[in-house]
């Protein structure tokens, strides 16, 4: 059972690793905020608490591939013993912490766990769908504005992430993925992603949950096409090489978002060519 915390404490609180470019350490829904995982934190203080709702993550460092085993839920990825509830349809806000790169996109996923125990699922098989996104709002992906850069913060306040899940949603438990891949650096790439439990209050066992976009790594090398090698390093054949625009239609995170039933269309952009802007002269 989860120990909840109002949210007006926690903002007045406002706890959380407090150096260099932070990472998803809470969760909020409605007013009721729950607590995540704490790196800075002894793990003994932490592990199989009644109130974590969120896999361990180590370390604020990024991974740097996606190959990585770690990339679903970041290392080690530990399981928490407790869930987050909420219904289908509300909004999971994720509260980070000096947050402070200004460039890439953000995605947000969910994994229906088999059997609703999320503590037995292999993270590098678990399937996920993505149901939020957002990448470059204007410009050019040099010098353009990046949603990335209004979520960061310089004045102490923490970065709120809110995503509404699907309307259509089963019941059953979930996990929840937050990514932001930072590409301020040309050529390597920094992938920082969290993952928290769910129980969804949903419409039904019968209802959406079934994930079949991608793993996490494995077929997720797969549904950024055109990025990667097998071995992490940038691949050339972009469809800006072919004479595509380089400005905001360029090619978002696949798969598309999956809203309710539906899919809805979406930008989409190519991160080798991002790496290749980056460090053009």
């Amino acid at each position: 059972m989860m120990v909840p915390v109002f949210l007006a404490a926690f903002l007045a609180a406002l706890p959380g690793p407090a150096i260099a470019h932070g990472g998803l350490s809470n969760y909020t829904v409605g007013e009721t905020w729950y607590r995540g995982y704490d790196p800075s934190t002894p793990e003994e203080d932490q592990l199989n608490q009644p109130w974590l709702i969120q896999r361990q993550w180590s370390t604020i460092d990024p991974l740097f591939t996606p190959s990585s085993p770690y990339l679903a839920c970041n290392d080690p990825g530990i399981p928490p013993p407790s869930y987050i509830p909420i219904a289908a349809g509300d909004v999971i806000t994720a509260v980070y912490y000096y947050w402070l790169h200004p460039v890439g996109p953000m995605t947000a996923w969910l994994s229906r766990c088999p059997g609703d125990n999320c503590n037995s699922v292999n993270l590098t098989e678990a399937k996920w769908f993505k149901i939020w996104e957002a990448g470059l709002l204007e410009g050019t992906l040099e010098l353009g504005t990046w949603y990335q850069k209004s979520f960061q913060r310089w004045d102490g306040e923490p970065g709120l992430w809110p995503v509404r899940l699907p309307k259509g949603l089963g019941t059953g438990r979930y996990m929840i993925r937050h990514e932001i891949l930072s590409l301020h650096v040309g050529f390597k790439p920094q992938f920082y992603p969290e993952c928290a439990h769910l129980e969804v209050d949903g419409v039904g066992k019968n209802g959406e949950g079934g994930g079949v976009e991608g793993e996490v790594p494995g077929e997720y090398l797969k549904v950024f096409p055109g990025a990667y090698e097998e071995d992490g390093n940038f691949q050339t054949n972009t469809n800006a090489d072919k004479g595509g625009d380089a400005n905001t239609d360029r090619h978002m995170l696949s798969p598309e978002v999956r809203s309710g039933r539906a899919l809805a269309w979406t930008r989409r952009f190519n991160i080798a060519h991002i790496g290749k802007q980056l460090t053009a002269p």
